[in-house]
């Protein structure tokens, strides 16, 4: 039986998956930091949880399936740092899934407080992967990652609230600009041959 064999590619989505975390973080961060809208009830609640459903929980998983199938199935994707890549973005997709869920049905977030826990691991897991890869802008992503589920953690319980909400905002909000310029830098590199990463 013949095979098939696919040409190798250099096009990972990657860029989907930063914009989609990073519209989740730029929409929810502000929120948190500043506090406004106020009261925005139910209504809020499950605007928030439909964007969290969709941007980055559509966008990362959809990105880490494509990731890895092309390191597996295809053998389309060469570069090792991919797969790192690829635990990540179907991680945090399915995460982010969840969480459009929990907050459209106006679910509990105390939970959230544990599995902070496993996501600010994987996140130490990213920093670790892609410093010791080269990859500084990714490792740099990953550090903004630990902040937001450290703070996740004791936002969700209330400890030491309001500062850990206005932490988690912070650094949701900051994380979710940095994700945009990741974002320009991989569509730019990728379509234009022009580097603004660092």
């Amino acid at each position: 039986m013949a095979s098939i064999t696919f040409a190798a590619s250099e096009f990972a989505p990657v860029a989907l998956g930063f914009f989609g975390l990073g519209t989740g973080y730029i929409i929810l961060g502000p929120q948190e930091l500043f506090g406004w809208p106020k009261d925005g009830g139910r209504a809020l609640a499950r605007s928030n949880g439909v964007w969290g459903f969709f941007m980055p929980g559509l966008c990362q998983a959809l990105v880490g399936l494509y990731l890895f199938v092309g390191l597996t199935w295809f053998e389309s994707f060469k570069e090792a740092q991919l797969y790192t890549a690829a635990v990540a973005f179907s991680v945090f997709g399915i995460h982010w899934l969840a969480m459009g869920i929990i907050k459209f049905v106006e679910g509990d977030a105390r939970p959230n407080g544990f599995m902070s826990i496993a996501f600010f691991l994987v996140s130490v897991l990213g920093v670790i992967s892609f410093a010791t890869g080269g990859d500084a802008p990714a490792a740099v992503l990953f550090v903004g990652l630990a902040a937001v589920y450290f703070f996740e953690f004791f936002a969700s319980f209330g400890i030491a609230v309001p500062a850990t909400e206005k932490l988690l905002g912070l650094a949701h909000t900051v994380t979710g600009f940095y994700l945009m310029y990741l974002t320009y830098g991989i569509v730019l590199s990728t379509a234009n041959d022009v580097n603004i990463l660092f």
